[in-house]
């Protein structure tokens, strides 16, 4: 299919962020094991039970244009969240790990927020009012998500600094 209108494009880049939160209901589990810091542990529950929201959301989003979800693979999710995985098994159990954990979630963050902030404006374009609410909800998470680890993150210690 050619992509020759915002509408289908709007569809589409919906598809792609149904699957990119498909994949990611099935990563977080992982780091939620993977995680040593209660906090951050604890970050990445809530954040699974969002992200479970989220794909409901974007069902609810299908449902309202008369769409399927299916037929779409996020590969960019995909290789970030294979990059994510790639710090499991290069960083050392505990603090360190925690840190890498962090970084690789919020690079999830970082792409979910630009795809959701670009389909929010395309529904407030196309006269989707209710589905720009519906975006703009998740958005909203997204953008909470972010934070929550950047603070995390910044009360870990930073041994073996070296002054510049």
């Amino acid at each position: 299919m050619s992509v020759d209108s915002i509408e289908k494009l709007f569809v589409e880049e919906l598809k792609d962020l149904y699957s990119a939160e498909t994949q990611i209901t099935k990563a977080l589990p992982k780091l939620v094991k993977a995680a040593t810091s209660n906090e951050l542990r604890s970050a990445f529950e809530h954040h699974l039970k969002e992200t479970e929201g989220h794909v409901q959301r974007l069902e609810q989003v299908f449902e309202i244009l008369g769409e399927s979800p299916k037929g779409k693979t996020c590969d960019g999710m995909k290789g970030v969240l294979s990059e994510g995985e790639e710090v499991l098994h290069e960083t050392k159990e505990g603090d360190v790990r925690d840190v890498g954990i962090i970084s690789a979630a919020q690079r999830v963050e970082h792409y979910e927020m630009a795809g959701y902030g670009s389909v929010r404006s395309y529904a407030e374009r196309l006269g989707q009012a209710r589905i720009a609410q519906l975006l703009e909800a998740t958005l909203n998470e997204e953008k909470a998500a972010d934070k929550k680890l950047t603070e995390i993150a910044e009360k870990f210690p930073m041994h073996g600094r070296r002054a510049a």
